[in-house]
């Protein structure tokens, strides 16, 4: 008696741990029992809050739902714009289960397939509108009206899954590798065409200097010499007239003065050998004051 006790003890108490279960805070419930969803008395499935409930025990089953603001990151897709270019754009999208019941029976509580679903209408929406913008439009000053009729494209049709979506954003836009790739080949092709006619200016301003610069240093020396030439012209003549003048006043005092310098010039140099005849005019005024030969 004791063990059948016991073992009616443990299945009471296993029955009643499992007919209880916890609704988590920022999440909600929906309780499944022979693969159909808990209703109401209206027909309507039952989306249980958080804290604790009851259901059957063993037998139903607890579909759990993350009620917080989920981030849907989608990867780099391709839109046409009006022009017929392509772009390549990064977007997110914020959203959030708001019919639970409803998200459940068209998702079967999985996200992955809820996201994929949702992913398909906001692209739907991005891509319409991407089509009738220019990329000029679209980068230069309507990319916030650009998001915000995605956004009411995308959320007007997400309302049959029981989502709502709260927010649309274009994180990144780029052009295609080819087309970048060509873009910036032509946008180096411009610069070194620009560089190249920027430094064949500078060469021809660089000649232009050199050449002046070269014809006031040629004029410059040229002045220089004639002036040089001009000044020794009037020293020699003013030497002459000196010399002129001082020999007409003292032709023997001058031919002796310059026989002194002759003299002191000669014998400068102890090492230096003079070959000359002892009675050559050179040495008159070593052997007669007077000079006379």
């Amino acid at each position: 008696m004791k063990a059948l006790g016991a073992i009616a003890l443990a299945i009471f108490i296993v029955l009643g741990i499992s007919s209880l279960f916890i609704v988590s805070e920022g999440t909600r419930s929906i309780v499944i029992l022979f693969g159909k969803v808990n209703m109401d008395s209206d027909g309507q499935p039952v989306v249980y809050e958080p804290g604790l409930h009851l259901k059957v025990p063993l037998f139903a089953r607890v579909q759990k739902l993350d009620a917080r603001i989920q981030t849907l990151d989608e990867r780099a897709d391709r839109f046409v714009t009006s022009e017929k270019e392509d772009l390549i754009v990064d977007s997110y999208v914020k959203w959030k289960i708001t019919d639970f019941a409803r998200y459940y029976l068209s998702t079967g509580g999985n996200k992955a397939q809820a996201e994929t679903l949702l992913k398909q209408r906001v692209t739907n929406g991005l891509r319409a509108e991407f089509g009738t913008r220019t990329i000029n439009q679209i980068v230069s000053g309507e990319r916030s009206e650009l998001m915000d009729d995605a956004l009411r494209q995308a959320g007007g049709s997400s309302d049959q899954l029981g989502i709502e979506i709260l927010d649309v954003r274009v994180k990144q836009i780029n052009l295609p590798t080819e087309i970048s790739n060509n873009i910036f080949n032509r946008m180096r092709a411009e610069r070194d065409a620009a560089a190249r006619e920027y430094r064949s200016k500078g060469q021809e301003q660089a000649e232009i200097i050199r050449a002046n610069i070269d014809a006031k240093i040629t004029v410059m020396l040229a002045d220089a010499q004639r002036n040089a030439r001009q000044l020794k012209g009037e020293g020699d003549a003013l030497a002459a007239q000196i010399y002129a003048q001082t020999y007409n006043k003292n032709p023997e005092f001058y031919s002796f003065l310059r026989s002194m310098d002759a003299y002191r010039q000669s014998f400068s140099n102890k090492s230096d050998i003079l070959v000359i005849e002892p009675n050559s005019d050179f040495f008159r005024y070593m052997k007669e004051s007077s000079g006379a030969q």
